[in-house]
């Protein structure tokens, strides 16, 4: 184990000693799972992360797992160079493709190669998910606040943060400029292929960005996925930043800013429905036609997690009637069982709650008192392993989903360090 990550591993648990002794096993467990168990070094100074269970490296998963390790960077070489390299190795994989969401370690065709799209050997999978350009972006700032390394921004790197706003701009008019398209004939649930041909259902331009799936992996309903695009927003201050600071490349800094607010005009004009009773919110997905998808899922970028992504304060009126949507019987994704209540996602089976949707809920609330509930919903549906899941039935927690789901259990270790900070 990396030095750093030992010292938070002890101070940690030296304070859980004194407020809750039954956490520790679960914290030592979860913590330190993504460095010990899916991190691979490679002979190129790059570095490889897989999900767990699944040997290949999703941009996503691998920078929210290593996320919650970046503010020990400083103190930690070895892990500043793990993280460095993962970088990387992310925009070595987005200059490849833009437009996938998983890869390779090497060129070897693994994966879902049979696809109807533009599949490659060194992509293991090709959903297009807005989400997945804006993961790197924001390690990429995260590194950089914490080490002041300025040496990352090189060449390579200029180039992605183009290829991420070129990208965008195309999806912007997703009907009549892009030649994505996306087809899986083996499918398990609808949900894992695009209709109409593989475009996806139409949509009007609203200034949003169009994503074909959503961070579940699961295809949109409809095309503006508005967390993805509130995480697109935040992510594009950081590129238009670093295009003034590190390349005094003005026009890409303009270019982006242009965008973002393209992006944050779309999000509350098209993005914002009227409830009946829970007053305005936003929805989770919509057209610009004026249909929408009121849900949300497990799985972040999600609306729960719009303080988390840096939008909206927590105490934001319309993230709280957000919220309070999203925590009701009115999402249909959530769902309530003998030991635990929370969100799900279509993409488990029905009733299963997600623990990174609990453990967002943690990281989001204001009242300490549901912090403390989340904890202990936490706790008690490990199934005795102490280690989180992808899903579990509420009911009965030794029923669940993925049992090495590495995302959730780095989230899990970062929630309660806060956690026992903020006491």
């Amino acid at each position: 184990m990396y030095t750093s990550i030992s010292r938070q591993v002890e101070d940690t648990v030296s304070k859980l000693r004194k407020i809750k002794p039954e956490l520790i096993p679960l914290f030592q467990q979860c913590y330190s799972n993504t460095l010990d168990t899916t991190v691979e070094q490679l002979e190129d100074h790059t570095t490889f992360v897989i999900t767990g269970d699944i040997p290949a490296m999703w941009l996503r998963d691998s920078s929210a797992q290593v996320r919650p390790y970046i503010n020990l960077a400083t103190r930690d070489a070895d892990l500043a160079v793990m993280v460095r390299g993962l970088i990387m190795r992310q925009v070595k994989y987005i200059l490849l493709d833009p437009y996938a969401n998983a890869f390779n370690k090497e060129s070897n065709g693994h994966g879902h190669q049979q696809d109807r799209t533009k599949m490659g050997p060194w992509i293991w999978e090709r959903k297009y998910e807005l989400d997945s350009l804006c993961y790197p972006v924001q390690l990429l700032h995260d590194y950089w606040s914490v080490t002041g390394d300025q040496s990352i921004f090189n060449d390579d790197v200029q180039r992605m943060m183009k290829l991420v706003v070129a990208t965008m701009m195309i999806e912007q008019h997703h009907d009549t400029r892009s030649d994505y398209s996306f087809e899986r004939d083996d499918i398990i649930l609808p949900s894992d292929t695009l209709p109409f041909d593989g475009r996806g259902t139409r949509t009007n331009f609203t200034g949003m960005v169009w994503s074909g799936f959503r961070p579940s992996d699961d295809a949109c309903q409809y095309g503006y996925l508005i967390p993805a695009n509130i995480f697109a927003v935040v992510v594009l201050k950081h590129i238009s930043e670093f295009a003034a600071t590190f390349y005094q490349n003005d026009v890409l800094a303009a270019e982006t800013e242009k965008l973002r607010q393209e992006i944050i005009l779309g999000i509350e004009t098209y993005g914002i429905y009227r409830h009946p009773s829970f007053g305005t919110i936003y929805a989770y997905e919509t057209d610009g036609f004026g249909n929408y998808n009121l849900m949300d899922d497990a799985n972040v970028p999600s609306l729960l997690s719009i303080p988390y992504l840096g939008y909206r304060t927590a105490d934001d009126p319309l993230y709280q009637r957000t919220r309070n949507f999203v925590l009701s019987p009115e999402n249909p994704y959530f769902f309530k069982g003998k030991f635990a209540k929370g969100i799900g996602s279509p993409h488990t089976p029905q009733g299963y709650i997600w623990h990174i949707g609990l453990i967002i809920q943690g990281m989001t609330a204001a009242d300490p008192q549901e912090k403390e509930e989340i904890i202990q919903m936490l706790l008690s549906t490990t199934a005795g392993t102490n280690l989180m899941h992808e899903s579990f039935d509420p009911d009965y927690p030794e029923q669940f989903t993925r049992n090495w789901f590495a995302w959730a259990n780095s989230l899990l270790g970062q929630f309660i360090q806060e956690w026992v900070n903020s006491r």
